[in-house]
C-alpha cells in the first residue's frame, strides 16, 4: 500500500546538532544536580529521609560533601565515558544523568509540599 501524499517536513525554528543538543542537556545536568542537592537538604531538614541508600550513607558519613562527592562521580564518570561514543550519540551520557535527577526534583518537592 502507497501514497502519493506529500510528506510533511517541520522544522525547528533553530537547527539543532547533536553537539548543540549534548551542550544543552550539560546544562540541564547542571540545574539538576543543583536542584537535586537543595531539595534534598531542604528535605532533610524538614524531617524527611534519603531513600537512595548509596546517597543516604554519603550523607550521612561526609554530610554535603558526601553528597557532592557522589555527583562529582557521577559526572565524571559520565565524562570520561562520552568519547566512547559516536559524536551523534554522546547526547545520551548527559540525558542519563539529568533525567533521574530532574525526577528526584520533582519527587523533592513533591514530598517537601506535603510536609510543609
Amino acid at each position: 500500500m502507497g501514497s502519493d501524499a506529500p510528506y510533511w517536513h517541520h522544522r525547528l525554528p533553530v537547527d539543532v546538532t547533536s553537539l548543540g543538543f549534548e551542550r544543552l542537556l550539560w546544562v540541564v545536568v547542571a540545574i539538576a544536580l543543583v536542584g537535586d542537592v537543595a531539595t534534598t537538604f531542604a528535605g532533610l531538614y524538614l524531617g524527611l529521609s534519603e531513600s537512595n541508600p548509596v546517597a543516604r550513607g554519603a550523607i550521612d558519613g561526609y554530610g554535603l560533601g558526601g553528597m557532592l562527592a557522589l555527583k562529582g562521580f557521577a559526572v565524571g564518570v559520565a565524562l570520561l565515558c562520552r568519547p566512547l561514543l559516536p559524536q551523534v550519540y554522546r547526547p545520551i551520557i548527559p540525558a542519563g544523568l539529568a533525567l533521574p535527577w530532574t525526577v528526584a526534583v520533582c519527587i523533592n518537592l513533591y514530598m517537601i509540599s506535603v510536609v510543609a
